[in-house]
């Protein structure tokens, strides 16, 4: 692994600028991954590992950094749950431990650095001295992977009756017995407009 200072620089430069929430998401990583005992993410251990975050703010950034999992390699999931948390699973071990950010962190930090009236200041100060076990909860869990969510899964495509666009993965929805993607079949997040 490397050393905190440069994982710092590697997340400003892919994150733009270096706040509390990526010094707190470097932080989680580390200690996600020391507790799984890999310290090679990005060599030895780089195709044993997958992590979810539950966030999409900029802790997310800095935990890519960290782990070396991104989602163009399908090694990082995003699931949408409004949360500063991310589980690390090792699968080789196939074992996968969740680590969150107390909520008690920000108080923390205002109680260790009142003379800073910054409060991203404040926090990102605290976030790189706190230990661990005053800025995250961590819990043991297991995490089903299905086969066709891991990384360099080739699997068939199909294409939507409805719209002819391919689907990767089994992504589709079958209705009738017809093969559909996700937005013909009613889950679009988008709404087309007429040309």
């Amino acid at each position: 692994m490397k050393t905190f200072d440069q994982y710092v620089a590697l997340a400003e430069q892919a994150h733009g600028h270096i706040c509390a929430g990526q010094i707190l998401g470097l932080r989680m990583a580390i200690y996600g991954l020391n507790l799984l005992g890999l310290t090679e993410p990005e060599g030895k251990d780089r195709k044993r590992l997958i992590t979810f975050v539950e966030i999409d703010r900029c802790a997310t950034d800095a935990v890519a950094v960290v782990t070396g999992c991104r989602l163009g390699k399908r090694a990082l999931k995003f699931r949408d749950f409004g949360k500063v948390a991310a589980t690390f699973c090792d699968l080789v071990g196939n074992r996968a431990v969740r680590v969150a950010a107390k909520e008690s962190s920000k108080q923390r930090a205002r109680e260790m650095y009142p003379e800073i009236q910054d409060k991203n200041l404040q926090q990102m100060r605290a976030y790189r001295e706190l230990p661990d076990s005053e800025l995250f909860d961590y819990q043991w869990v297991r995490v089903r992977i299905s086969p066709e969510d891991l990384p360099g899964f080739k699997g068939p495509r199909v294409v939507c009756s409805a719209c002819g666009e391919g689907v990767n993965f089994g992504r589709e929805v079958v209705r009738d017995g017809v093969a559909l993607c996700r937005s013909c079949a009613g889950e679009r997040y988008y709404e087309p407009l007429e040309p």
